[in-house]
């Protein structure tokens, strides 16, 4: 039977991480090669005006040399409205049980925003038993959560909370890690997170967030691991780490003394528009540090700014764990 898999999101990291592991997990140790089509904005342009025909024929298209291919279409945002799709539509009806489907749902090169999918593509989709995959930074643990599910061997609680804590936001990792753990333990052992840790490798990177909220709570080795995982894994610049922590505080700065009285009016001082979360969390650690303390770390960010930049003679990496572990500090 074939598997259809819908990867949708206006990320690009996530969205590439959420298609390395699909692909990976469809393989099954396959040949790349042979078995993977790829079908792209240049193709569905080839003629002129996107048509989502090119898709279709690469679906239709039986395997060579293996038993099953595996296609793959990419930019599908570029079709937004229902007759563009209806060709896919028809496909998903009656798909071919030799191709696996990977659809795309991500924004096209010339692209300002990532419209909805159609109504029709999505019901064809569960009438086909297909897998959405969100591949937006709030469904990171979902797109996990998927995998960990799907595998031939099963996580309790504690082997699930330490494999999301170490790979961070590289999904990308999960389906190799679950290949050695299967082929190490057995297809259908139970594993702990005592099992799993020997597998783990490196710490991968994690989003800024993380190391923000780890800040904010006061945890000073908790902020320092974040920290060192942006740096290592993540290959981030104390600069970016710089700008992501001067992006906090301006929001907890705009907010002090402000006339706010619940996040609602935080949002509205923030320019935020949608979720009112973040300007919740803002408000919260403006009201926990106060104005003292907030004016002090303006200034502190200001002169790691200038120290990173070449002002002092410590190594930039030494003067932002200097700079974190202060900042932990003062938000305890």
């Amino acid at each position: 039977m074939a598997q259809i898999r819908l990867i949708k999101g206006d990320d690009p990291t996530l969205v590439g991480q959420a298609l390395s592991a699909t692909i990976t997990e469809l393989l099954g140790g396959g040949d790349r090669s042979l078995m993977v089509e790829e079908v792209t904005e240049e193709h569905y342009s080839a003629g002129g005006d996107p048509e989502i025909a090119p898709l279709v024929q690469a679906a239709h298209t039986p395997p060579f040399l293996t038993d099953k291919r595996i296609v793959i279409g990419r930019q599908l945002g570029l079709f937004t409205r229902g007759e563009q799709v209806a060709p896919l539509v028809a496909l998903l009806a009656d798909p071919l049980p030799t191709t696996d489907l990977v659809l795309v749902w991500e924004k096209g090169a010339n692209s300002t925003r990532l419209g909805a999918i159609p109504k029709t593509l999505r019901e064809a989709l569960k009438s086909c038993g297909g897998v959405e995959i969100d591949g937006t930074p709030k469904n990171r643990s979902q797109m996990l959560d998927h995998r960990l599910s799907d595998a031939p061997i099963r996580f309790d609680a504690s082997a699930r909370t330490l494999i999301a804590s170490h790979l961070g936001e590289d999904i990308g990792r999960v389906a190799p890690l679950i290949e050695t753990l299967t082929s190490t333990f057995g297809v259908g052992a139970g594993l702990t997170a005592t099992d799993v840790e020997p597998y783990l490798g490196e710490a991968s990177d994690v989003p800024p967030w993380e190391l923000t909220d780890a800040i904010d709570s006061g945890d000073i080795g908790l902020s320092l691991d974040k920290l060192h995982r942006m740096l290592g894994a993540g290959d981030r610049h104390p600069l970016q780490i710089l700008a992501t922590l001067h992006g906090h505080y301006q929001r907890i700065l705009a907010l002090d003394g402000a006339p706010v009285a619940n996040e609602k009016d935080a949002a509205v001082i923030l320019g935020l528009k949608g979720s009112t979360f973040p300007a919740r969390k803002a408000l919260t650690a403006c009201r926990r540090l106060g104005s003292d303390r907030v004016h002090r770390i303006i200034v502190l960010l200001a002169e790691s700014d200038l120290a990173v930049r070449g002002g002092s003679a410590m190594p930039p990496e030494a003067l932002m764990d200097v700079l974190v572990a202060r900042l932990a500090r003062m938000s305890r």
